[in-house]
Order: C-alpha cells, then sequence, then structure tokens
C-alpha cells in the first residue's frame, strides 16, 4: 500500500531528504517523545517528514526491514513506508509495521512506554493482542569510537618501538654510506693506478 502525503500535510512539514538527514530526524524524535533508540531500525531512509503541530511523522525507505530485537526475542517488520503519530512516550496510528507472534505476523498500530515509567514498553496489535518487554530490549547499540587512541598505560611501549625503528633505520644509511664510499675509494685507488701505469708507459 502506498502511502500518499497529502499536499496541505506536506506544507506543514518539516522534510528531511537522504538516508543520513532521515537518521538523525529519527533518532531526535525518539529522543525527544522518549522512545528507546533502537525502536526504528530503518535503513536507506528516502524521506522522512514531521509535523510538529499533530506529531504526524512518516518515514520512506528503499525497501522493507526485517530486524530482529535480540533481548526481546522477536522479529519486526517495517515496510518500505513507515507512518505515526508521536506523543510523550507513543506511537499511535501506527502503518507499516508487523510484528511477528509464533508464526504470525500481527499488524501493530501502537507502542507505548508505560506511564508512570516501570521500565517496560507495550506493543498493541490490530485485535486488541499486546505485548510488554522491558525498554532497553530496543535501544540502539552504542556506536564503536572511530578512532580509539592507545591506553596511557600503551605510549610508552609505542614510544620505544618507533625509537627501535629509527635507530635500525639509522643504521641501514650508516652502512649504506660506508659502502658508497669505501666503492668510491677504491674507484680512485684504480684511477690513480692506471695514471701512474700510463705516465711509466711514456717515459
Amino acid at each position: 500500500m502506498t502511502l500518499t502525503i497529502p499536499d496541505d500535510v506536506r506544507a506543514k512539514a518539516e522534510v528531511y531528504v537522504g538516508d543520513e538527514a532521515g537518521q538523525e530526524k529519527t533518532r531526535l524524535l525518539l529522543e525527544e517523545t522518549g522512545l528507546p533508540s533502537g525502536l526504528l531500525p530503518l535503513r536507506d531512509i528516502i524521506e522522512c517528514g514531521y509535523v510538529e503541530e499533530t506529531g504526524f511523522v512518516w518515514l520512506k525507505q528503499r525497501r522493507k526491514v526485517d530486524h530482529f530485537f535480540a533481548k526481546a526475542g522477536r522479529h519486526v517488520s517495517y515496510a518500505a513506508e513507515v507512518s505515526a503519530v508521536a506523543e510523550k512516550g507513543r506511537l499511535r496510528k501506527i502503518t507499516g509495521v508487523k510484528a511477528k507472534e509464533l508464526l504470525i505476523w500481527v499488524t501493530l498500530h501502537e507502542i507505548a512506554v508505560d506511564d508512570p515509567p516501570t521500565g517496560k514498553l507495550t506493543c498493541k496489535a490490530i485485535g486488541g493482542l499486546s505485548r510488554s518487554f522491558p525498554v532497553d530490549a530496543f535501544e540502539a547499540p552504542p556506536p564503536p569510537p572511530k578512532n580509539p587512541s592507545p591506553a596511557a598505560g600503551d605510549t610508552t611501549k609505542v614510544d620505544e618501538e618507533k625509537k627501535k625503528e629509527e635507530e635500525v633505520a639509522g643504521d641501514a644509511a650508516a652502512a649504506a654510506i660506508d659502502e658508497i664510499e669505501g666503492k668510491m675509494k677504491e674507484m680512485n685507488s684504480k684511477e690513480v693506478q692506471v695514471q701512474a701505469e700510463g705516465v711509466a708507459a711514456k717515459n
């Protein structure tokens, strides 16, 4: 089913194009509503729109994504087009999201954290089925460090290894210079000998 955004809704929306902008807006939206950061693990987002006045949000990705939440033990499928109304601690009127319950895929229409907080998140499906899970089961893992720096205890070792490499390089350079100088002396000696023999022959 194609998600059609009416012109009047689009006119009121903040629209973000491209995966990087869409991922950032999705992250901020989940953070602002108090929902776990990994709740919408979409990929290759084409467009993300958000109407602040109503909380309506839509997300379009290149293809559907099937994700397994290991801590919750649940498979969740996100269609190429997903929409919802975002409120504090809740996504309601969800479209495009299904969860696997035993051997059946059920369509979710609401996801909410308990209020007051209990550390639980409840998923409600069309038909009255609901399940609760720990909130942290839907948190995104922290990104790995981009350029991990060596530990404080490792800096001395690194410096020592660098110093050894420099010493080896210096020794090799000195040996090469000695070899060149030796060959030059040998060549000069032969040249002098040839000149002497030439002079002797003339005499």
